[in-house]
């Protein structure tokens, strides 16, 4: 499996035939999350951590609070605040951060076809492609359990390198 970003959205190769896109909320999370593991015990604004991941801070905050809700970073409010990481990097996975912010994604939000039609193509084929779908996603997420928040600094650490 591998990953192509266009216009902050992740494109999952799945095989040579076909594409599958993740919203880029994931890959916003992931970004936040892997920038306060570099930085760590230090309290990031949302207008820091959106300079960093090239966004806007209303779209960190609402991205943030999913996170903080699940308890991957904490708060604090007021002068000096922000955001300070509460979870191991070395633990969490990229899925637990897939399952909290994008879980459900790849699924498009428009159906196909009519099951109340007698066709068999027009009445089956949305049932049919959900199945699919549901599949590619859990192939998906055990990928993603493969890499951890620590993982992916460290790969951008050697990336420098290179």
């Amino acid at each position: 499996m591998t990953f192509l970003t266009v216009n902050n959205t992740i494109a999952v190769f799945l095989n040579t035939r076909g594409v599958i896109p993740v919203n880029s909320d994931f890959t916003i999370a992931v970004h936040s999350l892997v920038y306060l593991a570099y930085l760590p015990d230090h309290m990031a604004s949302s207008d820091s951590i959106a300079k960093n991941v090239c966004t806007n801070a209303a779209r960190i905050r609402k991205i943030m609070s999913h996170l903080r809700k699940n308890g991957f970073v904490k708060t604090k409010e007021g002068i000096g605040g922000g955001y300070i990481l509460a979870c191991n990097p070395h633990k969490v996975t990229l899925a637990e951060i897939y399952r909290t912010v994008s879980q459900g994604s790849l699924k498009p939000h428009w159906c196909t076809g009519d099951p109340e039609q007698k066709c068999l193509v027009s009445s089956n084929t949305q049932s049919v492609m959900d199945e699919i779908i549901n599949e590619a996603e859990l192939y998906f997420e055990k990928h993603l359990e493969k890499n951890t928040i620590e993982s992916v600094l460290e790969k951008i650490k050697q990336h420098n390198i290179t």
